[in-house]
């Protein structure tokens, strides 16, 4: 993928699984997050369809999701949910700015308790430009999306 601008999280309307959305210079994209497989993709899409627009910054959608909007975090600010209902928490946090890391964390704090029994260092993003990082609505698949590349965590 070529510049990758955002992304964004809906629920499939015929399951109400959760379907990742990727915005990029090359076009749409959506994937199953628990799989990874692609299941739509728009390589030619109006230019200004790509670009997270309205109050919102959400997109139109297309394929299986042609009568949705989806709401984009990225490039173009937005963005995801932090927590889940069961108090997950992502966080991003830059010690070595421009470098960013992702942390997630049991209780919602990564300044107390021990790495690797309360929080995670998940994600180093010092390759690429960090774009997002958090969860979808269900608080079943997390993502982090750099200007390269997209990185999931899905939980049942």
């Amino acid at each position: 993928m070529r510049q990758l601008q955002g992304v964004g999280f809906t629920a499939d309307p015929a399951s109400g699984a959760d379907i990742l959305m990727v915005v990029s210079h090359d076009g749409r994209g959506l994937f199953d997050p628990i799989t990874g497989v692609k299941i739509a993709r728009d390589r030619n899409p109006d230019p200004d369809l790509c670009i997270p627009m309205g109050t919102d910054l959400s997109c139109p959608g297309f394929g299986p999701l042609a009568d949705t909007r989806v709401r984009i975090a990225g490039l173009f600010g937005g963005g995801l949910h932090t927590t889940t209902e069961d108090g997950w928490t992502v966080d991003v946090v830059a010690p070595d700015w421009p470098n960013e890391r992702v942390v997630l964390s049991i209780n919602g704090d990564i300044y107390r308790g021990t790495a690797g029994t309360h929080w995670w260092h998940i994600f180093h993003s010092d390759y690429s430009e960090l774009r997002a990082a958090g969860f979808s609505a269900s608080g079943r698949t997390l993502v982090v999306a750099t200007s390269s590349d997209i990185t999931l965590w899905h939980r049942s």
